[in-house]
């Protein structure tokens, strides 16, 4: 197993277990929609831990009601425009912000 692989089930492991205990936070309207959003995180990260194109280490993800922010670094264009590329990929993501700046 790789260590993406690992690192991508130990991040889906900790989202669930702090998603299934925490209260309604940042302004949204039900539990459901904090479910939600932790699940298209979990999600982005794990493809972009997948990804031997992206370093999923280097970038932050956020998402609130189903809007998806990306943060952080990379080592070039590419990377970042499949960063953007994964978390348009998955289910229930409205809107894809990408603030990564390209840092060789």
């Amino acid at each position: 197993m790789s260590i993406r692989t690992t690192l991508a089930i130990a991040l889906t492991a900790i989202v669930v277990l702090a998603a299934s205990g925490c209260a309604v936070s940042r302004g949204q309207e039900t539990v459901g929609a904090y479910v939600d959003d932790a699940g298209i995180t979990t999600l982005v990260k794990t493809r972009m831990a997948e990804s031997k194109l992206v370093s999923a280490t280097s970038i932050s993800v956020e998402t609130l009601n189903g809007t998806v922010m990306l943060s952080g670094f990379a080592k070039s264009s590419t990377e970042k425009s499949e960063a953007e590329r994964i978390a348009r990929g998955v289910n229930n993501v409205k809107l894809v912000k990408n603030e990564i700046a390209v840092r060789p």
